[in-house]
């Protein structure tokens, strides 16, 4: 495999439906104003409750939280240690956004306006109300004089100073008897939305309460090792000499005992290693490579899967995505990894882009609710609707009927979604089955999120087919 830069070709996407976009929960403006620049230590929990309830506030208007986290990291200036913190809360509260909502309302007569204030006390509410067992990350009277100084300090809040410290104080004193109250409303108990609670219980009766409390936990950081260029146990030895504690947990899966920033990785910056979900690591095996094919990584970005293909044959690999800015994450991790694919940017459900060869194996990672992922993208559940599982379902069958075309005779599809609704997984790969005649082969069907030791990965779902020869 020569050590080229990967041929990127960054095209205006043809004029079709986009992805349905979330809708808000309510109306929000942007919570802190151009030229704002708030009087806070650049180290303090002050600053880093503001960012976070920035952040907050912007997914309950609709925005996703890493886009969200970088507009309050470049309004707060933050240093790189508040940074961290900011994340850390604004995850949290995400996590715990049902529970600390529901008590807020029994502490209020009606919601905090402006919606910045409502965040900022979700934010603080969720650093001293911790799950049970779980040690609180700072001193609950800490948590309240710094939420009670970023109120004091934005212009917007000053004036609910008082409010804010009456509330917090209010909740250590009747705590008991308040999370007794607000743990009889579902919502508050699971931490999602009542609709996505009844989906899961209508589509997993057994499995349901362990899914829902496995999107809620932290998740892993496990590894994909790159065995082109070194091997599982040699990586392992890499580790541990490291003093970095480590375990095996699938043919190329390393998970890490505790999560560390990838710039403390041994033998990242070389390309010995990428970030990648256990059960994500499946689909480049799956496609049963062999050397010398053309293969299509369609909506491929950010190249985790794309990079896997590529470590483990000698193949032709296009990668497409809808959005350029996307594309450049792929390119960047082909450069690391010192691999070579061309890419373009267009949607996937066209054929402008494509040259008219067909392919010997496609990889169908198509757009979905993403309610697998939960887990590391917590902001999910609070974003989506239950109306967008079938828009997206109907979006995704589009783009496969479209990729089948491009796929030779006994070629192979690899559909993928990281959704646990039936209705974007089984119900999909099922009716694509009839609408083309198409073979299916054993794959694992639908991985749930458990939480255990042996399901230590994200909720994903796996569809090969082949194409009957005319």
């Amino acid at each position: 495999m020569t050590n080229k830069r990967p041929t990127l070709s960054i095209k205006p996407a043809a004029a079709k439906p986009a992805a349905p976009r979330v809708r808000a929960s309510y109306e929000v403006k942007p919570v802190l104003q151009p030229g704002y620049r708030p009087n806070l230590k650049p180290d303090s929990l002050a600053l880093a409750l503001l960012g976070a309830a920035n952040a907050v506030a912007q997914v309950r208007g609709g925005a996703a939280l890493p886009q969200a986290l970088l507009t309050a990291f470049g309004v707060t200036n933050a240093t790189p240690q508040t940074r961290g913190a900011i994340q850390d809360i604004a995850y949290r509260t995400m996590r715990q956004l049902g529970r600390s909502e529901a008590l807020l309302g029994l502490m209020t007569s009606k919601a905090p306006e402006p919606a910045m204030l409502a965040a900022l006390l979700c934010c603080a509410i969720s650093l001293i109300d911790s799950p049970e067992g779980a040690a609180a990350p700072y001193e609950e009277f800490t948590v309240v004089d710094q939420a009670v100084t970023v109120a004091a300090s934005h212009p917007d809040m000053a004036h609910a100073k008082g409010m804010v410290n009456a509330v917090l104080r209010r909740f250590l004193r009747e705590r008991a008897e308040l999370v007794t109250q607000v743990l009889t409303q579902p919502v508050a108990q699971y931490n999602y939305p009542q609709w996505w609670i009844d989906a899961a219980k209508a589509a997993y009766p057994s499995a349901w309460q362990a899914i829902l409390a496995a999107g809620n936990a932290q998740p892993p950081l496990t590894l994909r090792v790159n065995v082109r260029k070194t091997s599982v146990p040699a990586y392992l030895q890499l580790l541990q000499d490291a003093g970095i504690g480590a375990t095996q947990i699938g043919p190329s899966a390393v998970r890490l005992d505790k999560a560390i920033g990838v710039a403390a990785i041994p033998g990242f910056d070389q390309g010995l290693s990428s970030v990648q979900d256990a059960g994500a690591q499946l689909a480049a095996t799956l496609l049963d490579l062999h050397k010398g094919m053309r293969v299509l990584d369609a909506c491929a970005a950010p190249g985790g899967k794309t990079c896997h293909i590529l470590e483990l044959a000698e193949v032709d690999v296009t990668a497409i995505d809808s959005d350029p800015k996307r594309l450049v994450r792929v390119e960047e991790n082909l450069e690391r990894l010192g691999l070579s694919a061309t890419l373009k940017a267009f949607e996937a459900q066209t054929t402008v882009w494509w040259d008219g060869q067909q392919y010997d194996r496609i990889l169908a990672d198509v757009p979905c609710t993403a309610s697998g992922i939960v887990r590391r993208h917590p902001d999910i559940r609070w974003l989506r609707r239950k109306g967008d599982t079938l828009q997206l379902a109907t979006l995704s069958a589009k783009i496969l009927d479209n990729l089948w075309q491009m796929l030779r005779p006994n070629g192979k599809l690899l559909f993928v979604t990281c959704s646990i609704w039936p209705q974007e997984s089984e119900a999909q790969a099922a009716a694509f089955a009839v609408r083309h005649n198409a073979t299916r082969l054993d794959a694992p069907g639908q991985l749930l999120p458990e939480g255990s030791a042996s399901a230590d990965h994200d909720g994903l779902f796996y569809a090969l087919f082949q194409k009957n020869a005319a």
